[in-house]
């Protein structure tokens, strides 16, 4: 039976959504500390009202659209990582109200990557949103009372 021409069209658009977040799978530590990261995340970051990943974890958050999009838990980002080919021992980190931050320039944005922190916090951000690190600011303060520093 052949599907109406608008709900092919339903169909697709809900199967193609922004909201869509790879969801990483911490153990032990990390992921205790993720879920508390998730409890104490706030409702809006620069101004972007809080929606719901897809799929749904508690390793996982976004806001606005296009989706500033967070993800706890992550393995150590590549360019920290002595011996692989993408190892940069200068990669560029900042500290932003507290906490430090890796930040990647990606083809539309920024990726940020908590350093020094017992859980590895990303939170990628459209360049849509720029300066892509004010998203920090309103983050900083949930991930220093959740991620305990340390390595």
């Amino acid at each position: 039976m052949a599907l109406p021409p608008l709900a092919v069209l339903i169909a697709a658009v809900s199967c193609s959504s922004s909201d869509d977040v790879a969801v990483p799978s911490p153990q032990g530590e990390a992921a205790r500390y993720c879920r508390a990261l998730h409890k104490e995340l706030p409702r809006t970051v620069d101004r972007l009202e809080r929606g719901t990943a897809e799929p749904v974890s508690d390793f996982t958050a976004l806001w606005g659209d296009p989706a500033v999009k967070l993800r706890c838990g992550v393995p150590k980002p590549e360019v920290l990582t002595y011996g692989s080919e993408h190892y940069n021992p200068n990669a560029d980190a900042a500290e932003v109200n507290g906490v430090q931050w890796l930040f990647e320039k990606q083809d539309d944005g920024y990726r940020f990557t908590t350093v020094l922190r017992k859980a590895y916090v990303e939170v990628t951000v459209p360049g849509k949103y720029a300066p892509e690190v004010d998203v920090l600011t309103d983050l900083a303060d949930a991930v220093k009372k959740t991620v305990p520093a340390g390595v």
